[in-house]
């Protein structure tokens, strides 16, 4: 069965009156407290390698770069744009420049990555073992950068799941907190995928147990390493890293 999309329910509408009645108290707020843009022959450099970074990255993404703590940039004619070792791309972020120069130098600049999807949330509260229909969630759309890990971002996901624990109304919905239709069967060949800063790698697998979407799974590779992943609506195995 597909589940319609339902745009803008009485809870997300609730949501967007408030910030909309709140919305002056926010822009002042914003105008004291917010950092100054970057400036400077280096802001589009760091813009275009940030771009090509979170191309895979779901929904429209927005990057804002700001002015260091140390202050603006110096010029530079050959500058290289990286990030540091474990960086994720999502949310509140610091990307490193070095430059190249006669005199190098290398500095860290903060950068914000808004991720603007949809999702989905509560329209009641969700009791443990209830199963949900289409009526008991609705269509928001925002920054998933600012919620919580795993929302659920696409219908498909909340066919015939049943909730493992209680749901507060309103509240964003996670993978983790839905059991769902077995999506990966035990004996079952699977896609291994492993996403990284800048590659993503797969591998083949055989699951050792069945799982349902969100859930972890036990996968033995081809080359006989055991690993566990999550499993995804489309029969992958995503690694966590």
């Amino acid at each position: 069965m597909k589940i319609p999309a339902r745009k803008l329910g009485p809870v997300c509408a609730a949501m967007l009156l408030f910030m909309m009645l709140s919305m002056p108290a926010i822009r002042a707020y914003a105008a004291k407290s917010l950092p100054t843009p970057l400036a400077g022959n280096l802001q589009p450099v760091i813009e275009r390698f940030l771009v090509n970074q979170t191309a895979g990255l779901p929904g429209k993404v927005s990057i804002t770069i700001n002015t260091p703590m140390s202050g603006a940039l110096p010029a530079c004619d050959a500058a290289e744009p990286f990030l540091p070792n474990g960086t994720r791309l999502w949310g509140r972020v610091s990307v490193g420049v070095r430059c190249n120069a006669e005199r190098p130098w290398t500095r860290y600049v903060p950068a914000y990555i808004a991720v603007a999807a949809n999702y989905y949330v509560t329209t009641r509260q969700i009791n443990a073992g209830e199963t949900l229909t289409t009526t008991d969630f609705a269509l928001c759309e925002g920054d998933l950068t600012a919620l919580p890990h795993n929302v659920i971002t696409n219908s498909s996901q909340l066919n015939g799941v049943i909730a493992i624990n209680r749901i507060a109304s309103g509240a964003p919905l996670r993978a983790e907190q839905l059991r769902g239709t077995i999506s990966i069967h035990s004996g079952q060949n699977v896609k291994v995928v492993t996403q990284g800063t800048g590659f993503v790698a797969s591998t083949e697998g055989r699951a050792m147990t069945s799982a349902a979407v969100g859930a972890t799974v036990q996968v033995k590779t081809q080359s006989g390493r055991m690993v566990s992943g999550i499993a995804r609506e489309d029969g992958t195995v995503e690694l966590q890293n």
